[in-house]
């Protein structure tokens, strides 16, 4: 049976990741899954074995390492405002972190006499670019991050291209959209609003908007992020041909597009739910993120999302059995 490890797997995408590979299995097999993050809700251990544990803790890493999995998805960071606001917090999690289950995996490759190289996928982000930007992002627009957390997501992404290159694992760094909409509460994330302002209203509440509407951002599902992982586990990564990261397909749209898109679905009354509030931290984080992407490489390649903001709605609705 195929092992897959999860490194955060307690979080939305791991579980929907989870979810997705227990009811279709991985490349045509079934799964055993261990997910391993610092907490879980209730009922994960249906999905898999729960490992509770912090990645800043290398000990621990060497012992996920051990597990030799088939398949190890890196989805473990803590989000982007709060990677901002808390400096040294940021880089121990989302950079160090990421050194220490790398090295984790050297060693097992090297205990295994190299026979254990294991398929390694990270979840980057396009905050690993910075602007000026083109009306669309070609798949070869340098990274310039000008935040801590693209900085973090960029230095993690050289890292597992370099423990690539070197043999110790098949490692790739998929490019996620905002991932949007996303169920549950809003987290600490500077793009937690684009989600906030469809599922609040949608279930009666009241949302904030600290951007202006002109804000134009790419966005992808739950349901499209889970398939981008399943699909990049059964990658040929010689295709790549060394350049081992790649953005993902998205909707590229506006806040007034996101409301818009709201009111057909769900109806003006809905969309009055929600209330304006500037905020200058959020409006200074999201003013130097990326806007639209051509992803090229990755669609050829096969990965695929939603074309409209009113597909992403239903989408939600649909998953989350919004009545």
């Amino acid at each position: 049976m195929t092992k897959v490890l999860i490194i955060g797997g307690g979080g939305m995408v791991g579980q929907t990741l989870a979810k997705r590979i227990v009811a279709e299995g991985l490349n045509g097999a079934p799964a055993e899954i261990t997910l391993f993050d610092v907490g879980f809700l209730p009922g994960s251990d249906a999905i898999g074995t729960c490992i509770t544990g912090s990645l800043t803790d290398p000990t621990l890493c060497q012992s996920l390492a051990a597990i030799r999995a088939d398949y190890v998805y890196h989805l473990a960071a803590i989000v982007s405002g709060e990677a901002e606001a808390d400096f040294g917090k940021g880089w121990q999690i989302n950079m160090f972190g990421t050194w220490h289950l790398l090295e984790a995996l050297r060693m097992e490759h090297e205990a295994s006499g190299g026979s254990y190289r294991p398929r390694l996928v990270f979840t980057s982000s396009i905050a690993v670019f910075g602007p000026p930007y083109p009306e669309k992002i070609p798949d070869d627009f340098l990274m310039s991050p000008r935040t801590s957390y693209g900085a973090q997501k960029a230095s993690s992404e050289m890292m597992v291209s370099d423990f690539s290159r070197k043999g110790y694992i098949d490692g790739l760094s998929i490019r996620l959209p905002t991932i949007c909409v996303r169920p549950g509460k809003p987290n600490k994330a500077a793009s937690s609003f684009f989600s906030g302002i469809i599922r609040e209203p949608l279930n009666g509440v009241e949302a904030i908007l600290p951007v202006s509407d002109d804000v134009r951002h790419w966005h992808a599902t739950p349901r499209s992020a889970a398939g981008f992982l399943t699909h990049a586990a059964s990658l040929d990564t010689s295709k790549l041909d060394g350049y081992l990261s790649l953005n993902m397909p998205g909707v590229s749209c506006t806040v007034a597009e996101q409301i818009e898109a709201l009111k057909s679905v769900a109806g003006n009354d809905v969309a009055k739910l929600i209330r304006r509030e500037p905020d200058e931290t959020v409006i200074g984080i999201v003013a130097g993120w990326p806007r639209n992407f051509d992803p090229i490489r990755s669609t050829a390649l096969g990965f695929k999302a939603e074309t409209d903001f009113e597909t992403i709605i239903r989408i939600y609705i649909e998953d989350e059995n919004i009545g």
